[in-house]
């Protein structure tokens, strides 16, 4: 069988002037660069220098303004917590004449963390006061990562729908509320919720799936202990 010859300098010779060709590019890509910041070097020192004056104002605004505005928001807010844990609402909402309730807290330190939090204990007040619209309004606005406190915050706009009756919308927050950083504090209660509201408005096969996800997934819970019962009543409401 004839041997095929291979041109092993022919082969070498185009690896080299790849090699060449790319380290030619790269070179005229260096050199246009280097062009271009001696061309722009006026520009470019202003965009750094603008850069580092946000970056220090940020910095001289979050010391000397917020923090300590911070610090007097707390000193309020932990009045107005004392009052909340005493069913106290009004008080926490409105403050006693001598310390600023969580209203106050929100108008006054509007861009402290306090005034973030103080929304959800607005909210949560609101609700416990019978003022639903209210509830709805001050938790809409309140955000958090907390694991637990988000969840909370969806779920007792969830009850404020239901006590409007406008179950769509409890259902959706319930919901939520249970699958937001699903724990097994919270996502029990707030599927067991969702699944009476199914059960009154007699979509019982909905109930029935949200019972059973309670007894396999949060079988520890008083929800998921309580699942079994709940499933056999909805099952026979769903025979009649």
């Amino acid at each position: 069988m004839p041997r095929i010859s291979v041109n092993k300098k022919a082969i070498m010779s185009k690896k080299n002037m790849k090699q060449e060709d790319n380290l030619q590019e790269f070179e005229s890509a260096l050199t246009r660069t280097e062009q271009f910041i001696e061309d722009n070097q006026k520009l470019l020192s202003y965009i750094v220098l603008g850069a580092l004056v946000i970056v220090s104002g940020y910095l001289a605004f979050q010391k000397f303004i917020i923090d300590p505005k911070e610090d007097e928001a707390r000193s309020y807010m932990f009045v107005a917590e004392q009052y909340f844990q005493k069913d106290s609402f009004n008080l926490a909402l409105n403050g006693d004449g001598n310390y600023y309730g969580f209203i106050d807290i929100m108008d006054e330190f509007g861009m402290t963390k306090a005034a973030n939090l103080s929304k959800y204990y607005a909210g949560i007040s609101y609700l416990h006061l019978g003022d639903y619209e209210a509830a709805i309004d001050y938790l809409k606005k309140f955000k958090s990562t907390d694991l637990i406190i988000s969840s909370v915050a969806k779920g007792a706009m969830g009850d404020a729908y239901t006590e409007l009756g406008d179950y769509g919308k409890a259902l959706s927050y319930y919901m939520a509320a249970a699958k937001d950083k699903s724990n097994d504090f919270s996502s029990p209660i707030y599927l067991n919720k969702a699944a009476i509201i199914y059960e009154q408005e007699g979509e019982y096969q909905k109930a029935i799936a949200l019972y059973e996800k309670l007894k396999t997934d949060y079988p520890q819970s008083q929800e998921g202990r309580q699942a079994e019962k709940m499933i056999a009543k909805a099952k026979l409401a769903l025979e009649k």
